[in-house]
């Protein structure tokens, strides 16, 4: 059995060795959001192109001194900006092109002026100048194909003058349901729009594919038709080692189990397997669980990134371990830097006293309800400092 790092690790180089797959199409600045860059972007041009004025003031070459001759031509931002002398200064205003012999800017609030010279306090080259290529030079690598965007890469992209980028095809994900509880109706199946949930925020499609009953060929034969229109397959349930868990024997029939269960309470008896024509993601059943151990070991796949950004934060309870060799996801609130154990007696939520309890929380759907978790191997002290992983960190 492989650490929770070790089975994340796996994927995000399975996802690297299949990125080249997926087809690819132009979107807009608009909806890159959430896209896999299918090529690489050098800056075509120096951004800015000409240095300009950042501040309403005066502009001049700082290499010299006070008193300045004004130049009786102010410069817009929309102007040429005027050749200057030497010792000579020009009124300008904020974003305007510097004239080509000018270098610093003296704020407006600073400046003197009497009888047609400029005066002010000390100033040097660069003041108040937002200078030519000091933003992006030309030819700089500042994309690298794979890289996942975000709404703020439109900035940078716009200013570069880009309109368009070539993006990944958004991968296509069949969510199936195992269990004959489910599939009868006696059970309701609560992972489905979770993981849905999940694969959309994430920047890809989601289809639900229903359900199947507990037996082993319409389980393997449901997988394989899934797997068919499909770039990833998702199940839930039915990774365990019961009697009537037969979606990891599935997953072996139909294609390659890369591994089997990871060192993560709650959620261990994930599975993930390459198929002939996909990836599958075999998700434990209970719904704290599911959404822990996707968000850790099969976020990669779909995002790229291994990251987890923390908070720190101080507990405010004692929680024990009851078997050491695991990392443990422990669900907490946040309220002004304290980390209470959500489901430990003391909170809302007494699903357990002071020995962590995964089997039981990872069915506590009120559970969700816990700001983020923290992760150790440890048994935690109350007053301890610890680093808690805000739950919008894994699902986005």
């Amino acid at each position: 059995m492989r650490t929770w790092e070790a089975g994340a690790a796996a994927v995000a180089d399975l996802r690297e060795r299949r990125l080249d797959r997926r087809g690819i199409e132009t979107v807009g600045l608009a909806e890159i959001a959430g896209r896999d860059l299918a090529e690489p972007i050098d800056a075509p041009a120096d951004v800015p192109a000409r240095s300009h004025a950042t501040m309403d003031g005066y502009a001049f070459d700082a290499a010299e001194e006070y008193p300045y001759d004004l130049v009786d031509e102010p410069v817009f931002p929309d102007d040429e900006p005027p050749s200057l002398a030497a010792g000579e200064a020009v009124r300008i205003f904020t974003g305007a092109p510097l004239p080509p012999s000018a270098n610093a800017v003296l704020k407006q609030e600073e400046a003197t002026v009497e009888d047609g010279r400029l005066s002010g306090s000390p100033t040097t080259p660069g003041t108040y100048v937002y200078e030519r290529a000091s933003n992006v030079t030309e030819g700089e690598r500042l994309f690298e194909a794979g890289e996942r965007l975000g709404p703020k890469d439109a900035l940078l992209l716009g200013d570069l003058g880009i309109d368009e980028v070539p993006v990944r095809e958004p991968l296509s994900v069949g969510l199936l349901a195992t269990g004959t509880e489910i599939h009868e109706g006696k059970h309701r199946d609560l992972d489905s729009p979770m993981l849905a949930g999940l694969v959309r925020a994430w920047g890809h499609e989601a289809t639900y594919e229903g359900t199947v009953p507990d037996d082993f060929e319409r389980v393997r034969d449901r997988i394989a038709e899934v797997a068919a229109d499909h770039d990833v397959v998702m199940t839930t349930g039915g990774t365990s080692v019961g009697e009537a868990d037969y979606v990891v024997r599935a997953l072996a029939d139909v294609g390659e189990v890369c591994f089997h269960r990871v060192r993560l309470r709650p959620g261990k008896p994930i599975a993930v397997a390459k198929l002939p024509d996909a990836v599958a993601f075999a998700v434990p059943g209970k719904p704290v669980g599911a959404h822990a151990v996707t968000s850790l070991v099969a976020r990669p796949y779909f995002t790229g990134s291994t990251s987890l950004p923390s908070v720190g934060a101080t507990m405010a309870a004692d929680v024990g371990i009851s078997v050491p060799g695991f990392a443990y996801a422990v669900p907490v609130t946040l309220d002004d830097g304290t980390a209470t154990p959500l489901g430990h007696a003391d909170s809302s939520l007494a699903v357990y006293e002071d020995t962590f309890d995964p089997s039981v929380l990872s069915s506590s759907t009120r559970a969700t309800r816990a700001d983020g978790f923290v992760l150790t191997e440890d048994a935690l002290d109350a007053g301890e400092r610890v680093e808690v992983v805000p739950y919008p960190v894994v699902e986005r």
